[in-house]
Parts: C-alpha cells; sequence; structure tokens
C-alpha cells in the first residue's frame, strides 16, 4: 500500500499515477458538468469529464515524452500543456449561443477552460490545488448566482418597444416614468408612421433584472394611447 502511495505521489508519470490522475480529473470534471446540466446548458456532465480528461492526459503526454524519450527530469511538460490552454477556446465559442443580441454559455464556457486548467493540475501532480479549485469553481457557481440576485447586483440591458397611436413628439415623459423605477435610458431610436399615424419607439435601457416590468408599462400606459409594449433584445425600427 505505501508502494503504491509513493507511486502516485511521484512527480514522475508511471502506470499508477497516470490512472489516478485520469480517474480523479474525470471526477472532478462531471461533478462541475452536474452543475452545469442542471442549468440546462447543453454541456454537461459527459462533456465536462471528457474536458478534465483530455487535458490531464495532454499534461501527462507533456511530462513523459521528455522523461521517458529523452531522459529529461526538467524537460519542457508546458509545450503541449499551452496548446490546451488556447486549442480549449474553441470548445467555449461552442458553448456561447447569440440569440437576438442576447448572449448565453458565457459561463458555461468560461467553465470550460477553468475545468481544462483543473484537468493541467491533475497531470502535474497538484491533487490538492485542483480539488480546492474544483470546489471554489461549484461554489461560484451554485451560490453567485443567488447571491447576485439576493444584493440585486446584476445589471441588464434591455430594448422598450413601445407602439403608440399617433405622432408622438413628447418622449420625456418615459424618460421621467423609467428614471421613477431606477431604469437608465442610454439610447432611442424612432418610427414615424404617418400614414397608419402610429409612433414606434425604442428605449434602450439598462436595468436590475429584479425589476417589475409589468408596473412600469401600467404606468406608461396610462400616459400614452398605447397598441402595444414589447420588451426585447433586438431594437426594431
Amino acid at each position: 500500500m505505501n508502494e503504491l502511495i509513493q507511486l502516485i505521489a511521484s512527480p514522475d508519470v508511471n502506470s499508477a499515477n497516470a490512472l489516478f490522475r485520469l480517474f480523479l480529473s474525470a471526477l472532478l470534471g462531471s461533478l462541475i458538468g452536474v452543475e452545469r446540466n442542471r442549468r440546462g446548458q447543453i454541456a454537461g456532465m459527459r462533456t465536462f469529464a471528457l474536458i478534465c480528461m483530455g487535458a490531464t492526459l495532454a499534461m501527462l503526454i507533456s511530462i513523459f515524452i521528455p522523461q521517458e524519450y529523452l531522459g529529461l527530469k526538467n524537460g519542457d511538460p508546458g509545450r503541449i500543456a499551452a496548446q490546451v490552454v488556447s486549442g480549449v477556446g474553441f470548445l467555449g465559442a461552442g458553448a456561447i449561443i447569440q440569440m437576438k443580441g442576447s448572449v448565453r454559455g458565457l459561463t458555461t464556457a468560461a467553465g470550460i477552460w477553468m475545468t481544462a486548467c483543473v484537468g493541467l493540475a491533475v497531470g502535474s501532480g497538484m491533487y490538492f490545488v485542483s480539488v480546492i479549485a474544483t470546489i471554489l469553481i461549484l461554489f461560484i457557481l451554485l451560490n453567485m448566482d443567488g447571491l447576485e440576485r439576493k444584493i440585486h447586483f446584476t445589471w441588464e440591458s434591455k430594448i422598450v418597444r413601445i407602439k403608440v397611436s399617433g405622432i408622438v413628439t413628447d418622449l420625456e415623459t418615459c424618460r421621467t416614468i423609467f428614471a421613477k423605477y431606477n431604469i437608465r435610458t442610454s439610447d432611442q431610436f424612432l418610427r414615424y408612421n404617418y400614414e397608419e399615424q402610429f409612433t414606434v419607439i425604442n428605449y434602450v435601457v439598462l436595468t436590475r433584472d429584479s425589476l417589475k416590468f409589468p408596473e412600469v408599462f401600467n404606468e406608461i400606459h396610462k400616459v400614452f394611447p398605447v397598441i402595444s409594449i414589447t420588451l426585447t433584445n433586438e431594437v426594431n425600427v
């Protein structure tokens, strides 16, 4: 048993520590993937486990080649590992989805990159560091979102599209209502239809994600002959 522990703890790559590192990276990657799966993300348990194992295997190869074929104890194991850090960016880019101005998947992409780094840490024998890094990743993914919402820290950019009967020239009334609800207006776009006599106003606003927009819309409806109000991420003029 002591001999096995020594083999696992050895800085040189051998069958025992290689297998241990691969199993550990699969476990750590899976734990992160479970959390992403729970959030309904496409990249889940299998994806994160494979990314972490792949990064570990790349690091093992980086250490093994100069050790076994060149007889070097101080070779350059960072050469292959460096390509993992840059190459995994393609996977991260694939996890990012853009839908009509709204971007989703940034957290998953960051998680993929960080999981690859955990795999590299496991492959280099930094067991304690890799476990702590996984715990911190899970803590951030599980708790930070709720904390942001609890302290109302998260701000979102939205488009409030108002279709009003008639040709509207007074745009400050809506701005006043927005200011009342702590909504910041950064820009506005107008479309006048003189033939059918209606106006479409697009307000680009920045607001906290906890804001209840129906209350705002009801107040706007009281001061304008509103045909429709739409909350979206895409300007339509």
